[in-house]
């Protein structure tokens, strides 16, 4: 788990985060040019290493009922990822996300996949190809999400949160 400290500086590399001090010592971070109402994108970072991302437009993730995953026990990478996604799921549309169907995450998007004995993958869309990474390992590339999902399930995994 990611120390306070640590969380705050992966957190503060994003330069288009505002921060926002708030109440008990706690953290939000904003993302002003947010095409939504919503703004926040980390809610209430503490120092006990708890908080929040917003990933409520995205598929793959755990949500509450806010659509905030808790980030207690994220690694590096995998915050990097959901500030990431996050970020551009709150960005005004572009011409080639408003052609995307509405059930594939957009220009960097990720879906996490659990397979047999809980092995996860990641599989991430960027520059018009799905890339499918285990860890840091790129695994394969597909050119359409459906090639993608079909050897998903072959291989026996289920879209998180499925």
């Amino acid at each position: 788990m990611l120390t306070f400290e640590q969380k705050l500086a992966v957190v503060e590399s994003f330069p288009e985060l505002q921060r926002k001090d708030v109440s008990l010592g706690r953290v939000n971070f904003q993302y002003e040019d947010s095409a939504y109402d919503r703004k926040n994108v980390v809610y209430h970072l503490h120092k006990n290493g708890n908080g929040f991302v917003y990933a409520g437009h995205l598929k793959g993730y755990a949500t509450d009922e806010k659509g905030l995953v808790n980030i207690r026990d994220f690694s590096e990478e995998e915050l990097r990822g959901l500030l990431t996604a996050s970020i551009r799921s709150l960005s005004p549309s572009t011409p080639q996300n408003a052609k995307r169907s509405s059930s594939e995450p957009a220009e960097g998007g990720e879906e996490l996949w659990i397979g047999p004995e809980n092995h996860t993958l990641r599989l991430y869309y960027e520059d018009e190809l799905w890339y499918l990474y285990d860890r840091h390992n790129l695994e394969s590339a597909f050119e359409t999400y459906e090639e993608a999902e079909e050897y998903l399930r072959e291989e026996g995994f289920a879209r998180s949160g499925s």
